[in-house]
C-alpha cells in the first residue's frame, strides 16, 4: 500500500552578517537559483544591537544596519553575546520550530556555534535539536588565534551530529547589487 506523505520544505531562520540586516540578506539570498528557493522556507531575522560604526553596505542598501554582538580588534572580549544568543532562543521559541540556520559572516560564526551550545544545554534548550546548518563566509567562532565567549566555551569541545554545508568564494550572493549602481 502507497502512502501519500506531504513533504513541508525546511524551515530555516537566516542570521545576516555583522552591520547588515535581514532584509539585505533576503535580497541576497534572492539571486539563487528559483529551484533551490522554492524548496526552503526562509525566515530572515535582525540581529538585536544597531550597528556601532560604519557599514560596508553604506551607499549600496538602506539602512538600519545591525550587529549580533561586538567584540574587542583581537577578539579576546566580546560584549553582548549572552544577550544575542538569548534574543535568537526567544524568536525561536516564538516563531518555530525551525529545522537549520542560515548564517552569513557574523551570523555563520553564530550558526555554527549553536548546536553545540544547544548539545551542552547552554541554549536553544526548549526547541527541537537544530538538524541542520548552511554557513556562509563564515568560521569557528574563537578560531585558532582568536579567544571565545564564555558561553561558547563548550560549543566546539565534542563531536556533534549535525549536517553542516560551509559555502565560502567570492561570489557567494553573486555579489548582489542593485540595479542603479553599475561597476
Amino acid at each position: 500500500m502507497e502512502e501519500n506523505h506531504i513533504k513541508r520544505k525546511p524551515r530555516i531562520l537566516c542570521l545576516h552578517g555583522f552591520r547588515s540586516s535581514a532584509e539585505i540578506l533576503k535580497k541576497q539570498v534572492s539571486v539563487w537559483p528559483e529551484t533551490v528557493l522554492e524548496r526552503l522556507d526562509l525566515h530572515f531575522l535582525n540581529a538585536p544591537f544597531p550597528a556601532e560604526g560604519k557599514s560596508g553596505h553604506e551607499g549600496i542598501f538602506d539602512p538600519p544596519y545591525f550587529e549580533w554582538f561586538q567584540a574587542n580588534e583581537d577578539y579576546s572580549e566580546y560584549r553582548n553575546f549572552e544577550e544575542c544568543v538569548a534574543y535568537i532562543e526567544h524568536y525561536t521559541m516564538k516563531h518555530g520550530p525551525f529545522d537549520g540556520f542560515l548564517g552569513f559572516s557574523q551570523g555563520a560564526l553564530l550558526t555554527a556555534a549553536l548546536p553545540g551550545m544547544q548539545l551542552h544545554g547552554v541554549t536553544l534548550t526548549k526547541v527541537p535539536r537544530i538538524k541542520f546548518v548552511i554557513v556562509i563566509s563564515g568560521g569557528k567562532l574563537g578560531g585558532s588565534k582568536f579567544g571565545l565567549p564564555e558561553m561558547a566555551a563548550s560549543a566546539f569541545s565534542s563531536l556533534i551530529e549535525c549536517p553542516s554545508l560551509h559555502i565560502m568564494g567570492i561570489d557567494l550572493f553573486a555579489l548582489y547589487v542593485p540595479s542603479e549602481i553599475k561597476w
